[in-house]
């Protein structure tokens, strides 16, 4: 993996957590560090400009409002595939076992593993091999999350675009698209969701 990428997963996990007075001091980390490559620092300018610009309780609540009570920018992975079925333990289960193998103490801080901002830190310090895997193998929930954040008009969508892009192959076009990657079919034992919801996207292998 290139610095770029590693840069990239590592600004992307702060832009997409919480906002809070430590993320507002890592701003002009992330600026300096992005600063080196342009093509990269285009697609998080609007979002490190809102968070200095806007006062911290407000970015908060435009925070939990759109990411953590709306289901159509959900940041854990296995939501987007699994959603409340019972395989989404198994598959949580497989995001603290590559966490655990990689022998160094990961800190969920209450999280779910597969909270997609872990995820990317994960990637970018800890295991830049078993991190870029478990983002290709979801690659599906990224560009669903993605398409979301772009019909509400998120300036988060970029970034996700950044980090899309580091992955192989290019983006599908459309939704459709996506679920045809990601070999859709009707998930099993879904509890309190449509069997063909279409944020329910079954990953090969999964």
């Amino acid at each position: 993996m290139s610095r770029r990428d590693q840069v990239v997963y590592m600004a992307g996990a702060w832009c997409l957590s919480y906002p809070d007075e430590d993320l507002l001091a890592k701003v002009p980390l992330m600026r300096a560090a992005l600063a080196e490559f342009p093509a990269a620092v285009e697609n998080f300018h609007e979002v490190l400009d809102a968070l200095e610009a806007t006062p911290l309780m407000e970015s908060q609540a435009h925070y939990v409002r759109e990411f953590d009570l709306s289901r159509r920018h959900a940041l854990h992975l296995s939501y987007w595939t699994d959603g409340d079925t019972r395989r989404r333990g198994e598959v949580l289960g497989s995001f603290k076992k590559a966490y655990r193998q990689s022998e160094i103490l990961v800190d969920t801080q209450g999280e779910l593993p597969d909270y997609l901002p872990m995820v990317l830190e994960y990637t970018a310090l800890v295991d830049l091999a078993a991190g870029r895997e478990l983002l290709i193998r979801y690659r599906p929930s990224l560009e669903m999350l993605k398409f979301g954040l772009l019909r509400d008009k998120l300036p988060h969508a970029r970034i996700l675009e950044a980090i899309c892009a580091t992955l192989p192959g290019k983006s599908p076009a459309d939704e459709q698209a996506v679920m045809r990657m990601a070999g859709y079919g009707p998930p099993t034992e879904a509890v309190g969701l449509d069997p063909y919801d279409p944020r329910l996207l079954p990953v090969k292998g999964a």
